[in-house]
This record gives C-alpha cells, structure tokens and sequence, in this order.
C-alpha cells in the first residue's frame, strides 16, 4: 500500500453534499482496507482561474494510504461524479497527519474573521 494526498475541487452549489460525498469516498477506502490519515476541509475559496463559468468552489484534502485498485476505483467515482469539478492525486513518501499550510491558513482567516466580528459588536 502506498500513501497518496488527494485535493479535490467541488462545485460552489454542492457545498451542502460535501460531507456526504467525503463520507462515501473515506468508506470507499476503508472498506478495502485502506487508512485515512488526514481530512481537510479548506471551505469554499475563489479559484485561480474560471472553471466553468465559476469563481469559486469548495475544496478538500485527504491524505490516504491504500493499494491501486482502491485508487483507481476513487478516480473514477471523481471522473463520474458531476458535482467534482477538479481532483489532483499525488503519490507522498510518507503518511501526512499533521494540519497542511493551507489547513493553518484557513484557520487564522476563520479566527480573523471572528475577531473582526467579535469588535463590531462592542
């Protein structure tokens, strides 16, 4: 088995599915005896470029670790799924289990946020 770290972009209009849609693609690992290191949700961000017509969508990282036909089976549950705008696989020397930088970004811009919240009510 190997370890792989996958991103995947889903449409803005299916942000309510996502943890469905993260539900079925962990069970699909799990179920043949892969391991999940790491789950992510970075939340709804603007792209770098159109895709689709859109601005914006939802992304999420898993870091797993299974063999290739578990792989090749989430590949095509990707391919297939309409909601699923954009997904990158990538090979990793090692399990990942620590928060990402982007994972840290996410979070100083949620305290940020609250913050800017919290001193517009004083």
């Amino acid at each position: 088995m190997r370890d792989y770290e996958i991103v995947f972009i889903i449409h803005p209009d299916q942000s309510e599915q996502v943890p469905v849609m993260l539900k079925r693609y962990q069970s699909l690992v799990t179920e043949k005896g892969g391991l999940i290191h790491r789950t992510e949700d970075w939340g709804r961000r603007t792209l770098a470029y159109p895709i689709q017509k859109l601005v914006k969508a939802h992304y999420i990282c898993i870091n797993i670790e299974c063999d290739n036909s578990t792989l090749s089976d989430l590949e095509n549950s990707f391919r297939y799924n309409d909601a699923v705008l954009r997904y990158l696989l990538i090979k990793t020397k090692k399990p990942h289990t620590s928060p990402s930088i982007m994972m840290k970004t996410v979070e100083k811009e949620v305290v940020s946020k609250d913050s800017s919240e919290n001193s517009e009510d004083v």
